[in-house]
């Protein structure tokens, strides 16, 4: 009998945490990227809108980020910047087509976040802030050249920049502005369902250096002039001529990095306040060292503090070995808030089996969601896979 009651509890208590751990792991969520230019023009017809539903439908994706603000153009309804893309739209369309996109997609219980370009202005030097400010809103690398251009630094022989115009977030300019465009977004478009942050960061560079200490043997940035002068104003540092001792240079490269969670954090705090439902994300280098150390972009920090809900890792790469070890490590950051993985699906689409196991291998991984680069790429065979995965 005693026998009987110890298994009877033992098996009690297997049903118990085996409930748990199904409401504990629900199904992983899946969303798409959809860039505005999106070759199916999403944006420019009702009936393109449509088609994405239904491929969403299809392929079990139940959440879409969609881009409505890029190079500091609008594509939504805009009275703060330059909206002449989407009055092609409307034109296009013939309605207002981000309202009919967010009214379909909650109709089929498909989540829409503002996908919103932070930082980025492309190469688009007439972008609506600069016309406002000046060029002294783009940050600057050490020699004081912008990132969206070329000269004859000698270091341009062994250094690939990333060739767009960055603004520069230790700007309170800058800052402010984009709160502005981020709220705009959300009082105009109620139906969003949270804002979706990318380029939160400083420029990359390609090799890249591990903090200012190492400036001479390669780019940062940064050294957008408002910046300078408030690091010197809060240290009597000038981090052009002044950084002699590791303190010294442990002290700009960590007031970079509030620079750009101070933006982050002053957009996610704005947005909660219009509704604490509204969900914050931001897409993020998917390496935390180069991220923390090179583009000062501390997304594990944003985690461990609740800045964000969560972020999702630009995982966009063929090397599997390498994703199962990105993807882990990212996880030891899951304490405070998700953490989602972006797929590069525009580098497998030609070769749907290459996709498919890694995508196999990052779903037994068990992230929190997978979102997939880009809409354009889903093809008809890789939509039936997922809807039966």
């Amino acid at each position: 009998m005693k026998n009987k009651i110890i298994l009877l509890v033992l098996f009690s208590l297997i049903i118990f945490f085996a409930k748990n751990a199904i409401a504990e792991n629900p199904a992983i969520k899946k969303g798409v990227w959809v860039t505005v230019f999106s070759e199916k023009k999403v944006l420019y017809s009702k009936e393109a809108a449509t088609n994405l539903i239904e491929l969403c439908k299809k392929a079990k994706i139940n959440e879409i980020y969609l881009q409505v603000y890029q190079s500091g153009n609008a594509y939504y309804d805009s009275e703060i910047t330059d909206r002449f893309k989407y009055e092609d739209m409307v034109k296009s369309a013939g309605v207002d087509p981000v309202e009919f996109l967010l009214n379909a997609a909650h109709k089929n219980n498909i989540k829409v976040f503002a996908w919103v370009n932070l930082l980025s202005l492309g190469q688009n030097d007439k972008a609506g802030i600069i016309n406002k400010f000046g060029r002294d809103v783009l940050t600057r690398d050490q020699y004081l050249r912008t990132s969206g251009t070329e000269g004859n630094n000698e270091s341009d022989k062994y250094y690939h920049r990333e060739g767009l115009l960055f603004l520069e977030p230790g700007d309170q300019r800058v800052v402010k502005y984009l709160i502005t465009i981020v709220e705009e977004i959300i009082d105009r478009y109620p139906l969003f369902d949270g804002v979706h942050l990318d380029y939160a960061r400083y420029p990359m560079t390609v090799p890249f250096i591990p903090g200012s200490r190492f400036t001479k043997y390669g780019l940062s940035y940064g050294y957008g002039p408002k910046n300078v002068e408030r690091f010197k104003e809060w240290t009597t540092l000038d981090p052009l001529t002044g950084l002699k001792k590791n303190k010294d240079y442990a002290k700009w490269d960590d007031w970079r990095r509030q620079q750009v969670t101070s933006l982050v954090n002053r957009i996610a705090k704005s947005v909660k306040k219009k509704s604490p439902a509204l969900l914050v994300s931001s897409a993020v280098i998917y390496a935390p060292e180069r991220a923390y150390l090179s583009l000062f972009q501390d997304w594990s920090y944003w985690l461990e503090e609740g800045v964000l809900d969560y972020v999702v890792l630009m995982n966009y790469m063929l090397d599997n070995q390498l994703t199962k070890e990105m993807v882990r490590s990212s996880f030891c950051n899951r304490q405070q808030g998700k953490v989602f993985i972006g797929i590069g699906l525009y580098l497998m689409k030609d070769e749907p089996q290459v996709f498919f196991e890694q995508y196999r291998v990052i779903k037994g991984l068990f992230p929190d969601g997978i979102v997939f680069f880009s809409y354009d790429d889903i093809t008809e065979e890789i939509a039936d896979y997922l809807g039966k995965s």
